[in-house]
């Protein structure tokens, strides 16, 4: 079955099929609908490596966001590995990327651009009123809520996640209310944890502004 598999005129086919599942957000494609519908005669087992080949060739093209220079170079390695792909294929895919290429990438721009879920944010000040220990009752702190928007949206849970992992370097811990029916993310800061964020903050500005000088 070999053959059948290193054959192209399904090739291109199964390349939408992943571009769709892997960046234009949820649809019904599956490894099974895929292999029966391009690849009838090829077994699941040797299906299933191809595949996942495909799949690592595409998002690694995808996430270089490669030039056609970088894709030729990429794909030319790729034909001189052990097991790797055929020169009629390395064609195929180049063909699907350079038609392809600035919709993938606005996919991928989408999915990461945090600011798209924002709707709404506000702040305040507010005393403790729960606490394992006595003396916190009381302690003035900043109460941060982010309105982000509905649950289910990759972007939102990408952004969440790294901006969690921010936090949580911080000793902060975020309360996150993403549930079906929730949009909001409530974040709690005492001084100390303020400071630190103002800290990080003027850390960052600085690495911009040294980004920005000429060289």
């Amino acid at each position: 079955m070999a053959g059948e598999l290193e054959g192209c005129k399904p090739l291109s086919g199964l390349l939408s099929g992943l571009a769709q599942e892997a960046f234009h957000g949820p649809s019904d494609i599956t490894e099974e609908l895929l292999r029966s519908q391009l690849y009838p005669d090829v077994p699941s087992e040797e299906f299933r490596p191809f595949l996942a080949k495909m799949r690592w060739i595409l998002k690694s093209i995808a996430s270089a966001d490669m030039d056609f220079n970088q894709l030729e170079a990429f794909l030319t390695a790729q034909t001189k590995k052990q097991a790797g792909i055929t020169s009629d294929q390395a064609a195929v895919i180049s063909k699907f990327w350079k038609s392809h290429k600035t919709k993938i990438r606005e996919s991928l721009i989408n999915q990461s651009r945090w600011d798209s879920g924002l709707r709404g944010l506000s702040w305040r000040v507010d005393g403790k009123s729960q606490s394992r220990h006595s003396a916190q009752i009381h302690v003035p702190v900043a109460i941060m809520e982010l309105e982000i928007g509905k649950s289910g949206q990759m972007s939102e849970i990408i952004w969440y996640l790294s901006f969690s992992t921010w936090l949580i370097s911080l000793s902060i811990a975020p309360s996150m209310l993403l549930q079906m029916e929730s949009e909001f993310l409530c974040l709690e800061f005492d001084e100390v944890k303020v400071n630190q964020v103002l800290k990080k903050l003027s850390e960052i500005e600085e690495s911009i502004s040294t980004l920005m000088q000429p060289a």
